[in-house]
């Protein structure tokens, strides 16, 4: 920023959006075509969300020559921000947008994903909100189908409404070959060696219910998004499938330190 002020109005005015990617912390934000931003019907309904905002949009287009103290500027600065993130939300669910989107998820530019069973999976920014300054932008990755927070402190202040709730799931609609399969894999819990008797039982629980749904998903002909090495025992389609209960492993009972009388170091 100081690069800028130090500059002519017009060297300022002309690179505002490079100057707005390059800039450390807007990494995750794409260039808006120029054409998108002066089309009027695109920015309809901003200008009550925005300060100044015939001066905003003047500086995000590279035709501000207004002549202001730096008070003033710093103003219209901070309201081009915000309006150039509002637009973002809209431009980046368009075609173009998602195909710009799209090579930065394809670099990983938004980070890969913290899960270590998910293999630097990259992730796409998302908001929880669409509705500015409510909360800020957080990292969906589409493998274990959970968000997180950015690493870096710069990116994690930025709001989640620039980017909207919407549009990592148009995304993978539009570019359905992206979807990447679901993995099974899965931390066990395990002393010396032996797994923990209680969270084993809920382990086969779990996987047993997840069995059930991926049988009678297969048997209506609807595609689970698990990888096809992944089998299951198919059962008897004719035989009425009874509702699972939970094991009685699982019931609440006294537990020390975590772990249910007699259970630590047992053998599931």
């Amino acid at each position: 920023m100081d690069d800028f002020v130090s500059e002519s109005d017009s060297d300022y005015t002309s690179y505002w959006r490079d100057w707005f990617i390059s800039s450390r912390g807007n990494e995750y934000f794409c260039e808006i075509d120029e054409d998108y931003l002066t089309d009027r019907f695109n920015l309809t309904g901003l200008n009550t969300e925005v300060q100044y905002y015939q001066y905003a949009l003047d500086l995000v287009t590279d035709v501000f020559d207004l002549d202001c103290d730096d008070e003033m500027r710093e103003t219209i600065e901070k309201s081009a921000r915000h309006l150039y993130g509002l637009v973002h939300a809209r431009y980046i669910v368009t075609t173009r947008g998602l195909a710009k989107m799209l090579e930065k998820y394809k670099k990983a530019d938004f980070g890969k994903c913290p899960r270590v069973n998910c293999h630097s999976h990259p992730l796409l920014p998302m908001g929880l909100s669409d509705i500015p300054n409510l909360k800020p932008v957080k990292l969906y990755c589409a493998r274990c189908e959970d968000i997180y927070n950015p690493k870096s402190s710069r990116h994690a202040a930025i709001d989640g409404a620039y980017f909207g709730t919407s549009f990592h799931n148009i995304l993978f609609q539009v570019y359905p070959t992206l979807i990447p399969a679901k993995s099974t894999e899965r931390y066990i819990p395990r002393v010396y060696g032996f797994k923990v008797h209680a969270a084993a039982a809920l382990v086969r629980w779990q996987n047993n219910r997840r069995d059930d749904m991926r049988r009678r998903l297969r048997k209506m002909e609807v595609e689970s998004g698990f990888k096809e090495g992944d089998d299951i025992i198919e059962g008897d389609d004719d035989e009425e499938e009874e509702e699972e209960e939970v094991p009685e492993e699982l019931e609440a009972t006294p537990a020390v330190g975590g772990f249910a009388p007699g259970e630590m170091g047992s053998v599931a």
